[in-house]
């Protein structure tokens, strides 16, 4: 995962951020990309400690499990999640105009 994030979501984040400052047509389906695989590495992080019993710190413990854990990782969930919601709206926005206006219907 570690690679995919370097090589792949490190450089789409920059995109991204371009895509939007330059408000480019494709700065939305970037960012659900980017956050997507944020989201995938951060369920990978949970279920892995998890399948290995957190083995690395003991579970409910005050500072390891709570503030490490949980609340260190919260941002690395929220913020994406966040992010894909807003870029999923947009993204529906976009179809409800071109559907009202009717201009991505093919002619015969």
């Amino acid at each position: 995962m570690e690679t995919i994030t370097a090589f792949l979501e490190g450089p789409g984040s920059f995109l991204a951020a371009w895509a939007i400052l330059q408000n480019k047509p494709p700065r939305y389906l970037i960012q659900i990309l980017v956050s997507t695989g944020q989201l995938y590495g951060c369920v990978l992080y949970y279920c892995t400690e998890y399948k290995e019993g957190f083995k690395h710190g003991p579970m409910w413990h005050p500072l390891y499990f709570w503030v490490y854990v949980v609340a260190m990782n919260a941002v690395w969930i929220v913020v994406p999640f966040c992010l894909i919601v807003q870029a999923g709206g947009k993204v529906v926005q976009a179809q409800a105009a071109v559907d009202k206006t009717g201009t991505g219907k093919k002619s015969k």
